[in-house]
Parts: structure tokens; C-alpha cells; sequence
């Protein structure tokens, strides 16, 4: 997997909103590429996932960049870590990997902390519903990439995101097309 393609790249390039698949297996991983995946999410490592795809991973296990980098993933979640000193270390540690980083946020509040203490590339929009994305999608700096966590959520929630700008969307098990 890893070498393939850059995980921001896989999110950035292209028409449209692209899509991320929580994969559990290489049956998974093979079904999430044959539905047009664009990136798959790894809680862990899955044997012979790297000869099953070559779609880059973004590891959501964790916020171990090393445990990340086991797994074979492009790209790690770091979820918002309340201690502002703990952040910034597994940000670089990431970055010295040669992990993509994202980091995961839930409202203005954390994205402006987010903000102080690192200049991250690309961002998770979570909260309740796709709502909670659109609402935090304008304060996300020009250039930079959105990825909402939406799962659950319909082709018409996932098309109005589209329409909105969200780059990606972090989804369950099946791929819904916009």
C-alpha cells in the first residue's frame, strides 16, 4: 500500500467528493476499491492487505504513529488530544514517518486550538451528523483539505457535502455513491 499513491493525494485529485472505507479485511479492502474507494481506514494491521489494494490507508486505530506505520498505512487520524503539549509530538513523530497527518475536530473551539499548535494539511470534521461538518467547513483555512465523518449518513447528505466543498468522506462498511 504504502508508496502507492499519497493519501492526500488520493483525496485531493479527481472529480468530486471522494470516498474512505473502514475496512476490516482484504475482502473489504478488495470491494471498497471495485466500488470506487478513493482510500480505506485500518484500525489495525490486516494481513495480505498490501497485495489486496493499492488504495492508500488512513489508520483510525489510534494515535500511534509507529502502530500506524505496522498497520501499512499512508496516513494517520490523530483525534483531538486534550493535552496541548502530547499533540504537537505525535504530529511530528507522524510527519518523521512519512505518515499523511489528519486531525480529527468537533467544533470551532478545537479547530482554533488545532490551529495554534500545528499547520495540518488535512482535517476530519466530526459531530453528531453531516450537519456538524457543514458548519465547521467554512472555518477550515483555504487550502486545506475536509474530510467529514459520516457514517450513516445518505447519497443526498453525502452530495450536499460534496456541494459544500468537503474534500472526503469517512463512511462505514459500503461505499454510497452521491
Amino acid at each position: 500500500m504504502a508508496g502507492f499513491r499519497r493519501f492526500s493525494q488520493a483525496i485531493a485529485e479527481g472529480d468530486g467528493i471522494s470516498v474512505i472505507v473502514d475496512v476490516h479485511s482484504v475482502d473489504q479492502a478488495r470491494a471498497a476499491q471495485e466500488r470506487g474507494a478513493e482510500a480505506i481506514a485500518l484500525r489495525g494491521l490486516v494481513e495480505g492487505l498490501a497485495d489486496a489494494t493499492e488504495l492508500p490507508g488512513i489508520f483510525v486505530g489510534g494515535d500511534s504513529p509507529d502502530e500506524a506505520v505496522r498497520a501499512g498505512a499512508d496516513a494517520i487520524l490523530l483525534r483531538r488530544i486534550d493535552d496541548d503539549e502530547e499533540l504537537p509530538g505525535l504530529y511530528a513523530r507522524a510527519l518523521e514517518l512519512g505518515l499523511d497527518c489528519v486531525v480529527q475536530v468537533s467544533d470551532e473551539e478545537q479547530l482554533e486550538q488545532v490551529l495554534e499548535l500545528l499547520d495540518p494539511e488535512i482535517f476530519l470534521l466530526s459531530g453528531e451528523d453531516h450537519e456538524a461538518a457543514l458548519e465547521l467547513l467554512p472555518d477550515v483555512p483555504a487550502g486545506k483539505l475536509a474530510i467529514a465523518d459520516v457514517r450513516g449518513a445518505t447519497s443526498d447528505e453525502i452530495a450536499e457535502l460534496e456541494r459544500a466543498g468537503v474534500d472526503a468522506v469517512l463512511v462505514g462498511d459500503a461505499p454510497p455513491h452521491p
